[in-house]
Parts: C-alpha cells; sequence; structure tokens
C-alpha cells in the first residue's frame, strides 16, 4: 500500500523528534525510534536487525527532513547516513497501538452439539497442501479444536502431523504420553475410570498449549470422549455471575502432580483473559488442584464461585460427547478445550491414544507465515 502525504513541507523538527503528515493526520516520531528502525537496520538475508544503536557516539537527531512521493526521507546530523522510511511503515505506528496481527482473530464460541460442525481434515492433506494447513490452523485459532482422519497407525504419523504446526513440545513426563490401562497407574488417565472435564499438565508454570491425541485403537464398551469449549462456558459464566467469574479470572490458585522422583506446582488462574479482556481459555483439572493456600476467609467467596462455574462446564449444554475412532487424531487448545472421558471396560476389547503437545506461539507463527509476507526480506 502507497501513501502519500498531501503537504509536502510540512515536516516539523523538534529536540526529540519530528512530526509528520498523514492521512489520519500529523504524527509525532522521535529520533530513536527513526533512527533504530531504519530499513537499512534490518538483513535481509537473516531478516534480523543488525544496527545496534548502543554504538551511536550520540542522541540521534536529524539535520533535515523532507517528503519524496511516499517516503520520508532523513539526513541525519551527526553520522553519514540517511533514512529513507515508507510513510505506510509510519501510518502503522503512529498511533502507538500494536501492529496489525493476522493471528488476532475472533475466538468463535460453541456448545453440545457443534461435533458434527468440527473442522475435519485428512492426514495426507495436511502434509502436502499449504492451503489446507492455513484453513487447519485458522480452525484451531477461532474455534479452538480439529479432528484428524486417516492417520496411519504408527508412532511417525503423530510427529508428523504436530511438525506441520511447530516442534513436539515435551512435558515434565516426555514429548510423547501413552494412553492406555497400566498396571501401576501414576495418573487417572492411566485407568478405566471416568475421567473429568480438565486441561492438561496445570502443574507446570507454562502449560503447553496444542493437544493431539492419536486414536491408534478402540474396540472397548464405553469411554466416550467428552469435549467441551471453556470460552463458551466463561462467557456465559461473566454474564450470569459477573463478581464469581471476576474471582476466577484474577485469583491465582496452585496444581500439583507429585510422584516417585518429581513434584511440579505452579499456580493458574481458573479462567484467562487475553490483552483485549475476553476470555481466552481456562485452566482447571479436579485431580491435580492442590490444597488452595489462600486465606480461607477468602475462600468463603471464591470456592462457592468456582463450584457454581465447574457445575455449568459441565452441563449438557456445553459438552460434547461422541466416540473418537481408530485412525483420527482430534487436536485442540489445551488452554480452551476442556476434555474428559467416560469410565469403559478395560477387558472389553482394546482402547489406546499416543499424544503430544505443540506450543500455541509456535501454531500462530505457522499461521502468520502461510498468510502475510515478511516485512524485511530483499
Amino acid at each position: 500500500m502507497n501513501i502519500v502525504a498531501t503537504d509536502f513541507n510540512a515536516v516539523t523538527l523538534s529536540e526529540t523528534g519530528l512530526t509528520v503528515p498523514l492521512p489520519q493526520g500529523p504524527r509525532y516520531f522521535n529520533y530513536y525510534w527513526l533512527r533504530d528502525n531504519c530499513p537499512t537496520s534490518f538483513n535481509a538475508e537473516t531478516r534480523e536487525r543488525s544496527f545496534d544503536i548502543f554504538h551511536l557516539d550520540e542522541a540521534p537527531r536529524a539535520a533535515a527532513a523532507r517528503l519524496e512521493g511516499d517516503t520520508l526521507v532523513i539526513d541525519w546530523a551527526a553520522e553519514d547516513h540517511v533514512t529513507r522510511m515508507p510513510l505506510a511503515w509510519l501510518a502503522i505506528y503512529g498511533d502507538g497501538h500494536r501492529r496489525p496481527d493476522p493471528a488476532d482473530l475472533p475466538r468463535k464460541a460453541w456448545y453440545g452439539d457443534h461435533y458434527p460442525e468440527v473442522a475435519r481434515f485428512s492426514h495426507a492433506e495436511l502434509l502436502s497442501d499449504k492451503a489446507r494447513v492455513r484453513d487447519w490452523l485458522e480452525a484451531l485459532i477461532v474455534e479452538g479444536i480439529s479432528v484428524v482422519t486417516g492417520m496411519p497407525d504408527s508412532d511417525a504419523a503423530l510427529t508428523e502431523l504436530a511438525n506441520v504446526m511447530g516442534q513436539v513440545r515435551p512435558t515434565f513426563f516426555g514429548p510423547y504420553f501413552d494412553v492406555r490401562v497400566h498396571i501401576n497407574p501414576t495418573n487417572t488417565a492411566y485407568t478405566s475410570a471416568a475421567l473429568e472435564l480438565h486441561t492438561d499438565v496445570p502443574a507446570e508454570e507454562h502449560a503447553p498449549g496444542i493437544q493431539f491425541l492419536h486414536m491408534r485403537a478402540n474396540t472397548v464398551d464405553g469411554g466416550r470422549n467428552l469435549f467441551g469449549d471453556g470460552v463458551a462456558a466463561a462467557n456465559d459464566f461473566r454474564a450470569i455471575d459477573p463478581e464469581g467469574f471476576r474471582l476466577l479470572a484474577e485469583t491465582d490458585i496452585p496444581f500439583f502432580c507429585e510422584h516417585d522422583g518429581y513434584d511440579m506446582r505452579a499456580w493458574q488462574r481458573i479462567i484467562e483473559l487475553d490483552r483485549h479482556g475476553e476470555v481466552s481459555g481456562l485452566t482447571i483439572s479436579q485431580h491435580l488442584l492442590d490444597l488452595i493456600d489462600l486465606p480461607q476467609d477468602f475462600l468463603d467467596s471464591w470456592y462457592p464461585a468456582f463450584c457454581r462455574f465447574g457445575k455449568l462446564l459441565q452441563s449438557d449444554k456445553y459438552v460434547m460427547r461422541f466416540t473418537l475412532k481408530a485412525g483420527e487424531c482430534i487436536v485442540f487448545d489445551n488452554h480452551r478445550v476442556v476434555h474428559g472421558r467416560a469410565a469403559y471396560v478395560a477387558e472389553s476389547g482394546e482402547r489406546y491414544l499416543r499424544g503430544c503437545y505443540t506450543d500455541r506461539a509456535e501454531m500462530r507463527s505457522t499461521y502468520r507465515a502461510l498468510v502475510s509476507a515478511g516485512r524485511f526480506k530483499a
């Protein structure tokens, strides 16, 4: 986009910066910012800043500045350097707001009847078609959940799928986990008992962002999958119980994961808000909630709010119930989507899930790279 100023004599200089006429009106820019962000400061090959402002002998100051078409031209006073900066860049940063983020998409809440509409993609197309990868990542950003079909019955298939988005992100129990009945279980998931709705690994300081559950075999009686949208439930809770919502969104509470050889602890908020103040997700897990070490009189208010929200979250309005088939992989936002399962009869067949995680930041990074051009390449 070309932006051309209308008054070619209106650049005004001061001791600390200059003012440029832009379509949205005159805007002031600091000299340090202008010198540090000169287009020549960035290496087209590495796409990183190669200029080091710490090496200037004096504070940057313009000797002269002018507009040439859609470009601001600055002659610097204390160095033999000229900056030519597109007005389109200046228009983005002139109001002091964050630059637009193509991955900052509005979330779409969903409810218990959503399973037929869950976005579906095949393993093969995600490994071969960048346009489908873009659609997949967009679905995960907007709705937080998808199903990938046609998964080969192999460990490699899960790694290949995760690597389309980013890198497998290990937790304290390793890069992958196998969900089946264990003789000496260290986790409720490794039994055939019912598993309440939860988000994973809340005892880690930075819990993993995107979860992959690849169903390798499923012939047991029972064990239906349970999935719910924490955004939908928390948005409704905010309207129903504003004070309860505030308590859950502002209070850090402890989670733990303890066994032989590890003692993991972290403090999280049940309801997570983004920089816009909108609900971005949840951190919740009854089987990993620690003994809450907060003042008991504060808990007079907090605990009832927690229970009101927990009951709301478990209601049929929010929970999808379905059976994930062998060869399917459900991929979802672990900070948004709560999941669980019904009990099953272990002796009735085989049930085997292999899972892993990637980070939400890597997902958004890959999405941005697919939908927008880089700023600093030649």
